[in-house]
């Protein structure tokens, strides 16, 4: 069982689909639920979103991450195609506003204003195409996948309806046990880590040091004030390689000297869209 926020058709459902065919995926109303289902047993995995290449990181995944007890075992990189959809019939200058969930809308924002659309903020993207597929107003769209608007009947008024090309998400997936796998010649991997800084000058400067000097390239860096301190920074780091790596192995030790303390969140396969495409993912 894998587990994910949103209604069926949701970008995350359709990241299930294409990573795990055989595995039955379920709903949640919300990402921690999602999250807290498997810290609790009830499902094995977890399929949860972290970055979006247009609207950059979905900021509460990184701020649920720390209160959880969960490993990052694996990532998955999934093309986003943004659907405008609405009622069978609907034409495209009949439509006043869209409905979607804000990272979706924000995807669309150029659109969205050129065309002289109100945008309207849901829960999820799969949740806005059904809201839609239960109104009888052919001025309200969503914004959703192919596969949402399959499932609710309604008809996609224009496919690619995002403002850049290439638009991806990345995915991370979540399990309560961790899986480090073994470090084999020729693998890429991505080590993800969280730590706290000491409360003394220059203390990320100094906690970084490590890294640089043993050649280590992080490719990730998000910070969090955890508590509600603003004394004590918690910082998010992704990495290139094998936690067991020599290289590694020293650069987390030059690491502890710094830091309060290190979590291994874990160590995973790099997603083969790093290496086969030229991109950024950026963050807010």
């Amino acid at each position: 069982m894998i587990v994910y926020q949103g209604h069926e058709g949701a970008y995350s459902h359709l990241a299930c689909k294409h990573v795990f065919p055989e595995k039955n995926a379920r709903a949640c109303a919300s990402f921690h639920k999602a999250m807290l289902e498997v810290e609790a047993g009830t499902a094995e995995l977890a399929m949860i979103p972290v970055d979006n290449s247009t609207a950059g990181r979905v900021e509460e995944i990184y701020r649920l991450i720390p209160e959880m007890s969960l490993h990052i075992v694996a990532e998955h990189f999934e093309a986003v195609n943004h659907c405008l959809v609405g009622l069978p019939g609907t034409r495209l200058e009949q439509i006043k506003v869209v409905h979607s969930h804000p990272q979706a809308l924000a995807q669309c924002k150029d659109n969205i204003t050129r065309l002289g659309m109100q945008a309207q903020a849901k829960l999820d993207t799969a949740g806005a195409a059904l809201e839609i597929s239960q109104m009888a107003d052919p001025t309200h769209a969503a914004i959703s996948s192919r596969l949402a608007a399959e499932l609710y009947g309604l008809s996609i008024i224009q496919e690619n309806f995002q403002d850049k090309a290439g638009n991806t998400t990345r995915f991370i997936i979540l399990s309560h046990e961790e899986q480090i796998p073994p470090m084999e010649p020729g693998v890429e991997y991505i080590t993800s880590l969280l730590f706290k800084v000491r409360n003394i000058p220059a203390s990320l400067y100094k906690a970084l040091g490590g890294f640089a000097t043993n050649g280590v390239n992080l490719v990730k860096l998000e910070s969090y004030m955890p508590g509600g301190s603003l004394n004590a920074t918690q910082f998010h780091v992704d990495i290139e390689g094998h936690v067991h790596s020599e290289s590694l192995k020293l650069a987390i030790e030059e690491l502890t000297f710094f830091v309060d303390e290190v979590r291994l969140l874990g160590t995973y396969r790099s997603h083969p869209f790093r290496s086969s495409n030229v991109h950024r993912m950026t963050a807010d």
